[in-house]
């Protein structure tokens, strides 16, 4: 549930309608402010740009309030995989947040553009996300010299969970004792299951005109 880390004195402040950065590189830029939305990124926290934004993702809606919590994944099997909040879980890749809510997948990829993100810490930065190239890839930049780290939310924790040669991979063997998790560590490896980490980066604002 990530919403409630939001406070009300984020950099670029909750009331704003239309935001204008004044870093030099956007000192004409204008974003529209919009409802809170998530990005999971892959690739080491120090990097300012990259060429793999085609396997970050996007969730528009807060996923926390919509997940499910691992020790109801019986009722969810039950309900033939369908969550109470209407998505779908696929066996065969699925996601944990930090609290034990089994979540719904963020949208894949994420798509071209320019979006104000931050971690709810000091920096605010412009992530600028190309459309894939002839091979599939997707460029990446962050402004102001800032890193993933930078505006990376750091009590927002994403893990994406897929079966390991075969094995039985479940949320029902995810070990409960782990949550919820601090920020410190990284999300919990399960039995059967290959794990990759995603950083979250919350998303605040879209570029409408330079």
């Amino acid at each position: 549930m990530w919403k409630r880390f939001l406070g009300t004195n984020l950099v670029l402040g909750t009331s704003l309608a239309i935001l204008t950065l004044t870093a030099p590189a956007h000192a004409e830029a204008t974003f529209q402010r919009i409802p809170t939305q998530y990005i999971a990124a892959l690739g080491p926290s120090s990097a300012t740009s990259g060429t793999d934004a085609a396997t970050w993702g996007l969730w528009p809606v807060d996923p926390g309030p919509r997940g499910v919590r691992v020790r109801n994944y019986e009722d969810l099997k039950a309900a033939a995989g369908i969550a109470p909040a209407g998505w779908q879980f696929d066996a065969n890749a699925w996601w944990i947040e930090e609290n034990g809510l089994i979540m719904e997948a963020p949208n894949f990829p994420l798509p071209a553009g320019k979006y104000v993100v931050t971690g709810g810490r000091e920096a605010t930065a412009v992530l600028t996300v190309t459309a894939p190239d002839a091979n599939g890839a997707q460029g990446w930049s962050l402004s102001d010299a800032a890193t993933v780290y930078d505006v990376t939310h750091l009590r927002c924790r994403a893990a994406l969970y897929t079966p390991r040669d075969g094995a039985s991979c479940t949320p029902d063997n995810t070990p409960l004792s782990r949550f919820p998790m601090p920020p410190s560590e990284a999300m919990p490896s399960i039995d059967g299951c290959s794990k990759e980490d995603y950083q979250v980066l919350i998303v605040v604002g879209m570029m409408v005109g330079d």
